[in-house]
């Protein structure tokens, strides 16, 4: 498997992932998630040391969507962490959108 092959799976609301095994996931350093965790563009449960933290899987979805944006368009990361608020902020709004109209 390379650096490019597309994963897909379920997302598990309670899962809960550590930096080790979120980098792993994303295909990453775990010291781009630190940067990102520390200048607010990922979320993580837990205080102290950066191998305490624990991430929601949502937290996955986002940092494979940062990576991607940063990589893709060579985006730096305020600017990613931008178009991923936007992002979710558009699926959440068609999401009600969807409930509204049944």
């Amino acid at each position: 498997m390379t650096h490019d092959d597309i994963l897909t799976g379920e997302l598990l609301d309670d899962a809960r992932l550590t930096l080790d095994e979120l980098a792993l996931a994303c295909a990453i350093e775990p010291g781009w998630i630190i940067e990102r965790v520390e200048a607010g563009y990922l979320c993580c449960m837990g205080v102290g040391q950066p191998q305490a933290w624990r991430f929601a899987s949502a937290e996955l979805v986002r940092a494979r969507q940062l990576r991607a944006m940063e990589r893709d368009f060579d985006a730096n990361p305020e600017l990613a962490a931008l178009v991923v608020d936007l992002i979710e902020e558009v699926r959440g709004l068609r999401q009600q959108l969807s409930r509204m109209r049944r």
